[in-house]
């Protein structure tokens, strides 16, 4: 009982955090079958980013900076990019720019529950120990997220050499979060929470915003306020 009670606690986090953000869509929700295919694309990538990093590992060392920004955030950025951009972004689905928040969000969040439940079976994890993993990498993978498909919402919606730009933003970027995130829970000991204290509510604030400026930009704000003012 105590097990599941666990599991369910590894789980609950990225739901919580998936339906906030889809919700947040103002104007044009999202199908929920594609929201699911692309969680079950998050929860698969799990596979291959395990292999890689396991390669990489071999391959370049275990340095804090190496693993930090290479191995894991590097990795595992890298591969939800991909998904989000041979799988999403020319959709006929993504046709406003927070789209790229939901589909990115959601691949995110499917990765970080693959990781947060083998984190509970193989550790064996107590309730609070995954109260603590809901507040810090569960979000902030849905934060990375959030950066990730704001800027691929940027993307889709520019042209010429705006759209390339972006598109080296929505990896560069949150890839540079992720690693620092990883670095300081590998490097700092003591005191850690007086650095990942200040960098989550940096990731909450502009990822909010990010979430503002994406429905702002969307095509149908008219269409929706002259529905408010007919009714």
């Amino acid at each position: 009982m105590l097990l599941f009670s666990v599991i369910a606690s590894a789980v609950a986090p990225g739901i919580a955090l998936l339906t906030f953000f889809y919700l947040k869509d103002k104007y044009d929700a999202e199908p929920i079958h594609m929201v699911l295919r692309i969680f079950l694309l998050g929860l698969l990538i799990v596979i291959p980013v395990m292999i890689i990093q396991r390669g990489l590992t071999l391959g370049l060392g275990d340095s804090p900076f190496v693993q930090s920004f290479f191995i894991s955030a590097g990795v595992e950025e890298l591969l939800k990019w991909i998904v989000l951009y041979y799988i999403i972004y020319n959709h006929v689905e993504f046709d406003e720019p927070y789209d790229g928040i939901v589909y990115a969000v959601t691949v995110s969040l499917g990765f970080a529950t693959v990781e947060n439940v083998m984190y509970a079976w193989y550790s064996h994890a107590s309730i609070g120990t995954m109260f603590i993993r809901a507040l810090l990498p569960v979000s902030g993978h849905a934060l990375f997220g959030v950066i990730m498909g704001y800027y691929f919402g940027r993307a889709r919606f520019s042209k010429g050499v705006r759209t390339k730009r972006f598109l080296v933003y929505s990896l560069l970027i949150p890839l540079l979060f992720h690693g620092t995130y990883d670095l300081i829970l590998t490097t700092v000991t003591d005191y850690w929470l007086l650095l990942m204290i200040p960098l989550m509510t940096i990731l909450w604030y502009g990822g909010m915003g990010k979430v503002t400026r994406a429905n702002s930009r969307s095509p149908f704000r008219f269409l929706k306020r002259e529905e408010e003012v007919n009714t």
